[in-house]
């Protein structure tokens, strides 16, 4: 008797948990840059294009909980505190903002969730970040690159 296929595990929220831990104790800020769709609970005043980069850092939330299938958390904008709600399948890429390392995931609409990353590397590094408010997203496809 042949055995069965165990079910497939996205790898995805694994590498999240391992890369925000990574940026924290490295004394580096981890920003998240997410997909918005239907699903997505964020403050839509902030969202460009159908994205939002959102600062995970430990002094910007409160209660983050990354499990297998959401990120969830409070954080303030504009003074204003807000429940954010992430589908795991939503983050397109989390990194470090001081240096732009981190990982970029698939993120095209209507991908599921099991999506392996595409490649390991560095985010282009936001400009204008201050205050409460995010920083802007950056245009186009993360340029992404290998590091060893």
């Amino acid at each position: 008797m042949a055995a069965a296929n165990p079910p497939s595990i996205s790898q995805q929220p694994y590498f999240l948990r391992a890369l925000y831990e990574w940026c924290v104790d490295s004394g580096l800020t981890p920003y998240l840059s997410v997909r918005v769709d239907h699903r997505t609970r964020v403050p839509q005043g902030y969202v460009k294009d159908g994205q939002i980069v959102l600062s995970l850092g430990p002094s910007a939330v409160r209660n983050l909980n990354m499990d297998n299938e959401w990120v969830t958390f409070s954080a303030r904008f504009g003074g204003v505190s807000h429940a954010i709600e992430i589908p795991i399948a939503n983050v397109l890429a989390i990194y470090a903002r001081e240096t732009g390392e981190g990982m970029g995931f698939s993120g095209e609409a209507g991908e599921d969730a099991g999506e392996k990353p595409n490649e390991i590397g560095a985010v282009p590094a936001l400009v204008g970040t201050g205050g409460d408010e995010p920083p802007k997203p950056p245009r186009g496809r993360p340029q992404l690159r290998v590091v060893k």
